[in-house]
Protein backbone atom coordinates (compact mmCIF):
# COMPACT_ATOMS: atom_id res chain seq x y z
CA UNK A 1 0.00 0.00 0.00
CA UNK A 2 3.33 2.01 -0.01
CA UNK A 3 3.14 3.32 -3.23
CA UNK A 4 -0.55 4.84 -2.88
CA UNK A 5 0.27 6.57 0.54
CA UNK A 6 3.30 8.14 -1.34
CA UNK A 7 0.82 9.64 -4.38
CA UNK A 8 -1.16 10.88 -1.73
CA UNK A 9 1.51 12.85 -0.02
CA UNK A 10 2.39 14.59 -3.03
CA UNK A 11 -0.47 15.93 -3.80
CA UNK A 12 -1.07 16.40 0.16
CA UNK A 13 1.83 19.25 0.15
CA UNK A 14 0.13 20.95 -2.58
CA UNK A 15 -3.04 20.96 -0.69
CA UNK A 16 -2.06 24.46 1.12
CA UNK A 17 -1.09 25.96 -1.39
CA UNK A 18 -4.28 25.89 -3.40
CA UNK A 19 -6.60 26.48 -0.55
CA UNK A 20 -4.69 29.24 -0.31
CA UNK A 21 -4.94 30.62 -4.06
CA UNK A 22 -8.67 28.86 -4.62
CA UNK A 23 -9.71 31.88 -1.55
CA UNK A 24 -7.45 33.64 1.05
CA UNK A 25 -9.42 35.58 3.81
CA UNK A 26 -7.28 39.03 4.41
CA UNK A 27 -7.98 42.00 7.68
CA UNK A 28 -10.38 44.23 5.48
CA UNK A 29 -7.41 47.75 4.24
CA UNK A 30 -10.61 50.35 5.28
CA UNK A 31 -14.33 50.65 6.27
CA UNK A 32 -16.89 50.36 3.51
CA UNK A 33 -18.97 53.12 5.03
CA UNK A 34 -18.87 56.73 4.07
CA UNK A 35 -18.49 58.91 7.19
CA UNK A 36 -18.77 62.50 7.20
CA UNK A 37 -16.96 64.99 9.35
CA UNK A 38 -19.13 66.19 11.82
CA UNK A 39 -20.74 69.55 12.78
CA UNK A 40 -17.90 71.85 13.25
CA UNK A 41 -15.24 69.42 12.98
CA UNK A 42 -12.46 70.53 10.79
CA UNK A 43 -10.50 68.10 7.61
CA UNK A 44 -7.76 67.61 9.67
CA UNK A 45 -9.89 66.70 13.13
CA UNK A 46 -11.71 64.13 10.70
CA UNK A 47 -8.59 62.88 9.37
CA UNK A 48 -7.26 62.00 13.21
CA UNK A 49 -10.75 60.59 14.19
CA UNK A 50 -10.57 58.42 11.04
CA UNK A 51 -6.88 56.94 11.57
CA UNK A 52 -7.71 56.21 15.23
CA UNK A 53 -11.07 54.20 14.08
CA UNK A 54 -9.13 52.28 11.81
CA UNK A 55 -6.98 51.11 14.57
CA UNK A 56 -9.91 50.46 16.43
CA UNK A 57 -11.77 48.10 14.04
CA UNK A 58 -8.24 46.48 13.20
CA UNK A 59 -7.83 45.34 16.65
CA UNK A 60 -11.33 44.50 16.71
CA UNK A 61 -11.00 41.54 14.06
CA UNK A 62 -7.29 40.87 14.84
CA UNK A 63 -6.81 37.07 14.06
CA UNK A 64 -9.84 36.42 12.31
CA UNK A 65 -8.33 35.88 8.65
CA UNK A 66 -5.38 33.67 9.88
CA UNK A 67 -7.79 31.10 11.58
CA UNK A 68 -9.77 31.90 8.80
CA UNK A 69 -7.03 30.54 6.31
CA UNK A 70 -5.96 27.82 8.97
CA UNK A 71 -9.72 26.50 8.41
CA UNK A 72 -9.25 26.31 4.66
CA UNK A 73 -5.80 24.63 4.35
CA UNK A 74 -7.05 22.03 6.93
CA UNK A 75 -10.36 21.45 4.68
CA UNK A 76 -8.12 21.21 1.76
CA UNK A 77 -5.66 18.76 3.63
CA UNK A 78 -8.49 16.81 4.80
CA UNK A 79 -9.97 16.26 1.72
CA UNK A 80 -6.80 14.98 0.14
CA UNK A 81 -6.05 12.15 2.54
CA UNK A 82 -10.18 10.96 2.33
CA UNK A 83 -9.61 11.02 -1.60
CA UNK A 84 -6.52 9.40 -1.73
CA UNK A 85 -8.19 6.77 0.95
CA UNK A 86 -11.27 6.14 -1.23
CA UNK A 87 -9.35 6.44 -4.71
CA UNK A 88 -6.88 3.58 -3.31
CA UNK A 89 -9.40 1.38 -2.13
CA UNK A 90 -10.86 1.69 -5.74
CA UNK A 91 -7.32 1.27 -7.30
CA UNK A 92 -6.76 -1.54 -5.87
CA UNK A 93 -9.93 -3.06 -7.08
CA UNK A 94 -8.31 -2.67 -10.43
CA UNK A 95 -4.94 -3.66 -9.58
CA UNK A 96 -3.37 0.39 -9.38
CA UNK A 97 -3.79 1.75 -5.83
CA UNK A 98 -1.22 4.20 -6.51
CA UNK A 99 -2.86 5.75 -9.60
CA UNK A 100 -6.30 5.21 -7.30
CA UNK A 101 -4.70 6.98 -4.33
CA UNK A 102 -3.64 9.66 -6.85
CA UNK A 103 -6.61 10.62 -8.30
CA UNK A 104 -8.51 10.40 -5.37
CA UNK A 105 -6.45 12.90 -3.80
CA UNK A 106 -6.74 15.23 -6.30
CA UNK A 107 -10.07 14.84 -6.35
CA UNK A 108 -10.73 15.21 -2.25
CA UNK A 109 -7.80 18.29 -2.91
CA UNK A 110 -10.33 20.13 -5.14
CA UNK A 111 -13.58 19.11 -3.37
CA UNK A 112 -11.91 20.12 0.21
CA UNK A 113 -10.40 23.93 -1.51
CA UNK A 114 -13.85 24.53 -3.11
CA UNK A 115 -15.46 24.12 0.48
CA UNK A 116 -13.00 26.19 1.85
CA UNK A 117 -13.07 28.70 -0.38
CA UNK A 118 -16.94 29.29 0.41
CA UNK A 119 -16.35 29.01 3.94
CA UNK A 120 -13.38 31.76 3.10
CA UNK A 121 -15.91 34.46 1.42
CA UNK A 122 -18.70 33.97 4.17
CA UNK A 123 -15.96 34.35 6.94
CA UNK A 124 -14.34 37.29 4.62
CA UNK A 125 -17.93 38.87 4.88
CA UNK A 126 -18.57 39.07 8.59
CA UNK A 127 -15.05 39.91 8.76
CA UNK A 128 -15.87 43.12 6.83
CA UNK A 129 -19.05 43.68 8.68
CA UNK A 130 -17.68 43.19 12.23
CA UNK A 131 -14.29 46.43 11.31
CA UNK A 132 -17.12 48.25 9.74
CA UNK A 133 -18.87 48.36 12.84
CA UNK A 134 -16.44 48.84 14.85
CA UNK A 135 -15.49 51.87 13.20
CA UNK A 136 -18.65 53.22 12.76
CA UNK A 137 -19.26 53.17 16.44
CA UNK A 138 -16.27 54.76 16.98
CA UNK A 139 -16.10 57.60 14.50
CA UNK A 140 -19.95 58.39 15.67
CA UNK A 141 -18.61 58.79 19.45
CA UNK A 142 -16.21 60.92 18.21
CA UNK A 143 -19.01 63.04 16.71
CA UNK A 144 -18.55 62.45 13.22
CA UNK A 145 -21.54 61.76 10.95
CA UNK A 146 -22.01 58.15 10.43
CA UNK A 147 -25.06 57.23 7.60
CA UNK A 148 -28.03 56.22 9.85
CA UNK A 149 -27.33 57.65 12.94
CA UNK A 150 -28.43 61.28 13.51
CA UNK A 151 -25.69 63.66 14.60
CA UNK A 152 -24.83 63.82 18.63
CA UNK A 153 -26.61 66.88 20.06
CA UNK A 154 -23.74 69.70 20.72
CA UNK A 155 -23.98 70.53 24.52
CA UNK A 156 -25.65 74.09 25.41
CA UNK A 157 -23.76 76.61 27.16
CA UNK A 158 -25.07 77.02 30.81
CA UNK A 159 -26.09 80.83 30.85
CA UNK A 160 -27.00 81.33 34.39
CA UNK A 161 -30.40 84.00 34.21
CA UNK A 162 -29.17 87.09 36.35
CA UNK A 163 -30.31 88.11 39.42
CA UNK A 164 -32.74 90.92 39.42
CA UNK A 165 -31.56 93.97 41.04
CA UNK A 166 -31.78 94.79 44.46
CA UNK A 167 -33.69 97.82 46.11
CA UNK A 168 -31.59 100.04 48.00
CA UNK A 169 -33.39 102.02 50.26
CA UNK A 170 -31.00 105.17 49.86
CA UNK A 171 -31.21 104.64 46.37
CA UNK A 172 -35.04 105.32 47.04
CA UNK A 173 -35.61 107.68 49.35
CA UNK A 174 -32.96 109.83 47.13
CA UNK A 175 -35.04 108.87 43.98
CA UNK A 176 -38.39 110.48 46.10
CA UNK A 177 -36.35 113.54 46.31
CA UNK A 178 -35.41 113.68 43.11
CA UNK A 179 -38.98 113.36 41.65
CA UNK A 180 -40.04 115.58 44.36
CA UNK A 181 -37.75 118.84 43.20
CA UNK A 182 -38.45 117.69 39.62
CA UNK A 183 -35.21 116.34 38.39
CA UNK A 184 -35.96 112.74 38.08
CA UNK A 185 -39.36 111.00 36.13
CA UNK A 186 -40.40 108.03 37.03
CA UNK A 187 -41.24 105.96 39.73
CA UNK A 188 -38.53 105.65 42.75
CA UNK A 189 -37.67 101.48 42.69
CA UNK A 190 -34.08 102.47 44.48
CA UNK A 191 -32.37 100.60 41.60
CA UNK A 192 -29.66 102.89 40.76
CA UNK A 193 -28.96 103.40 37.26
CA UNK A 194 -27.78 106.50 34.59
CA UNK A 195 -31.22 108.39 34.68
CA UNK A 196 -30.67 108.47 38.45
CA UNK A 197 -26.70 108.80 38.27
CA UNK A 198 -27.47 112.22 35.81
CA UNK A 199 -30.17 113.77 38.22
CA UNK A 200 -28.15 113.68 41.38
CA UNK A 201 -24.84 115.15 38.59
CA UNK A 202 -27.11 117.66 37.99
CA UNK A 203 -28.06 119.02 41.43
CA UNK A 204 -24.82 118.83 42.83
CA UNK A 205 -23.76 120.85 39.46
CA UNK A 206 -26.53 123.29 40.70
CA UNK A 207 -25.62 123.94 44.19
CA UNK A 208 -22.22 123.79 43.78
CA UNK A 209 -20.95 120.48 45.06
CA UNK A 210 -18.63 118.01 44.16
CA UNK A 211 -20.13 115.98 41.04
CA UNK A 212 -20.08 112.25 41.46
CA UNK A 213 -23.79 111.05 40.30
CA UNK A 214 -23.81 108.74 43.61
CA UNK A 215 -26.26 108.56 46.37
CA UNK A 216 -25.08 109.37 49.78
CA UNK A 217 -26.19 110.07 53.19
CA UNK A 218 -25.19 113.60 53.12
CA UNK A 219 -26.22 114.56 49.57
CA UNK A 220 -29.67 113.19 51.00
CA UNK A 221 -29.77 115.26 53.53
CA UNK A 222 -29.28 118.33 51.16
CA UNK A 223 -31.82 117.26 48.91
CA UNK A 224 -34.37 116.49 51.87
CA UNK A 225 -33.53 120.44 52.87
CA UNK A 226 -33.53 122.13 49.66
CA UNK A 227 -37.20 123.16 49.21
Amino acid sequence: MLPQWNAAKKVTCSAAAVALLAGCAATPMGPTVNVMPGPGKTFEVFQIDQANCKSFAESQVAGQAQATNNQAVGGAALGTLLGAGLGAGIGAATGNAGAGAAIGAAAGLGTGAAYGAGNTGNAQYSIQVQYDNAFSQCMYAKGELVPGYAPIAQPTMYRPTPAAPVADPMVRATQQELIRLGLLNGGADGVMGPRTSGAISNFEQAHGLPVDGAPSPRLLGILQATP
